[in-house]
């Protein structure tokens, strides 16, 4: 997007258009030497919002220091009213009359994709491990959209919870939960890192759609969407168990795709790069994150609401000539 210098901005412009900003990108500089940015930080963070991009830091009064920021513009910055992008993306009625299984759905990408479903008309059975920040979502989405089910997929009588709470109809499924890991390489990754994320992103992932698969298959359609990561590209992005774990998400997507063809049965994999969810992995020491860090590609960090565009695009008729694909949903991080 070109922005001019007459342009106006704001707490909701992106923080490219700061940096495009003659007035903006001075006041951007000032503000990045104290926060100890280099202008290649600034590059990854610039299609986020200014007051999305203080607040991830978990600095305080993040949105006072955005408002300074805005006051330090003069006439170059205007105050507006807060964006809500979830409204700004969505398609009306397209999830109407709809139920999808979202997991993760308190938080990141998960959220994004059960609120752009739900204001699309659909119900959302909204699975996650906070109660709190479900019953928070609920609250936020139009009366009756969402169905908080407070579950561990990882638990045979928790994905029974899930199940009864689709009151027998499933049309989507996005299975989003996940956990990263430590980034160790393979001689040094412990069974317990292995175990705790394989539990989640493969078997957890497995089990709940095997049990959703029947009631798909009883309806003749449906669309399941499996998230993976740029690690299902390459073996630079991640450590030993969340790498292979993702590329096992794959290979259970173009089984199914191939198994469920003949009964109307979609099943793709949305691969996100890196994206503003709040996930905070533990890195250890040693050859793995050395080695990780030292590969850093310097593409645009996304908001969750852009992967739930690519998520829901697959999870509704938009996508209904696609199954069996796996979408890199990254900036272009693959390319490289």
């Amino acid at each position: 997007m070109t922005t001019y210098p007459d342009q106006k901005l704001s707490t909701e412009s992106t923080i490219g258009s700061w940096a495009r900003h003659p007035t903006g990108s001075r006041i951007l500089e000032a503000f990045a030497q104290r926060a100890g940015m280099d202008s290649a930080t600034l590059n990854t963070l610039r299609n986020l919002p200014l007051s999305r991009m203080l607040a991830a830091t978990g600095a305080p009064d993040a949105d006072g220091v955005a408002g300074g920021l805005v006051a330090q513009l003069g006439d170059a910055g205007t105050e507006v009213p807060e964006r809500d992008a979830r409204q700004a993306l969505t398609v009306p009625g397209r999830f109407g009359g709809r139920t999808v299984v979202v997991t993760g759905a308190a938080s990141g990408i998960g959220r994004a994709v059960a609120s752009r479903v739900a204001l699309e008309g659909g119900v959302v059975v909204a699975v996650d491990l906070s109660e709190e920040r479900l019953v928070q979502l609920s609250n936020e989405m139009p009366e009756g959209a969402i169905r908080p089910v407070n579950a561990d997929i990882t638990d045979a009588a928790a994905v029974a919870r899930i199940i009864e709470a689709t009151e027998g109809r499933v049309d989507g499924l996005a299975n989003v939960a996940g956990l990263a890991d430590d980034f160790s390489a393979i001689h040094e990754v412990s069974d317990e890192m292995l175990e705790r994320v394989f539990a989640v992103n493969v078997f957890g992932l497995v089990r709940l759609t095997r049990a959703v698969v029947p009631l798909m298959l009883e309806a003749g359609e449906g669309s399941i969407v499996n998230v993976a990561s740029e690690a299902a590209f390459r073996g630079s992005s991640a450590g030993l168990a969340y790498t292979a774990s993702k590329h096992a998400v794959v290979g259970v997507t173009r089984s199914m795709a191939f198994m469920y063809e003949p009964s109307g049965i979609r099943v793709n994999t949305v691969a996100p790069g890196g994206t503003l969810t709040g996930m905070r992995p533990s890195i250890a020491s040693g050859l793995g994150p050395e080695r990780v860090r030292s590969f850093a590609v310097p593409v645009p960090i996304a908001l969750p609401e852009h992967l739930a565009a690519s998520i829901t695009f697959l999870l509704s008729d938009d996508g209904v000539n696609v199954s069996g694909a796996l979408l890199a949903s990254d900036g272009g991080e693959s390319a490289f």
